[in-house]
């Protein structure tokens, strides 16, 4: 698994994952392209043998206090191994380090696998958002994580796991 920053090369790439993930309500290409070139974003793609088999984004303007996730997506075949994690945590870091101390994200209410990822990073559900995607008529549950505790608890378990391997 490497993550590196996306390019407009990636575009292509990106985009049948986001189609084949979000088959309804899918980007548009201009859309994507437009997020790729935002100085306010960073998006980050997952490449295995050369191919990108995941993608997300951020949106964290520098010295703002909240930031969004905007999307996360794994190729089907890709799934279930940690990348969705390890891309969630690269994206709140981003975020972190542009200096905001909350982050934001949607998800479908009938996706329960990125909603229990999300919870496991220590987001909350605040609220909800009726029928928020279209043409499927599904609420976005609507989460936050608050970066200054996650960043600590990630260092305290950090520093739990090498007392243990000292042992």
């Amino acid at each position: 698994m490497t993550l590196r920053d996306a390019t407009a090369d990636d575009l292509a790439a990106i985009m049948a994952i986001e189609r084949a993930s979000f088959p309804t309500d899918a980007w548009s290409d201009a859309m994507m392209q437009g997020e790729l070139v935002s100085p306010h974003g960073r998006y980050l793609v997952d490449v295995e043998a050369g191919r990108v088999v995941g993608y997300g984004g951020v949106r964290a303007v520098q010295g703002a206090a909240d930031a969004d996730v905007q999307t996360i997506a794994i190729a089907a075949s890709a799934r279930g191994r940690g990348r969705g994690r390890t891309l969630l945590r690269a994206l709140a870091e981003t975020a972190r380090a542009r200096g905001a101390r909350e982050l934001f994200l949607e998800v479908r209410a009938d996706n329960p696998v990125a909603a229990a990822l999300y919870r496991s990073e220590g987001f909350a559900e605040i609220g909800r958002r009726p029928r928020y995607y279209q043409p499927d008529d599904v609420d976005a549950v609507v989460m936050t994580l608050d970066l200054r505790a996650w960043a600590a608890s990630r260092a305290a378990a950090s520093t739990a796991a090498d007392a243990g391997a000292c042992t």
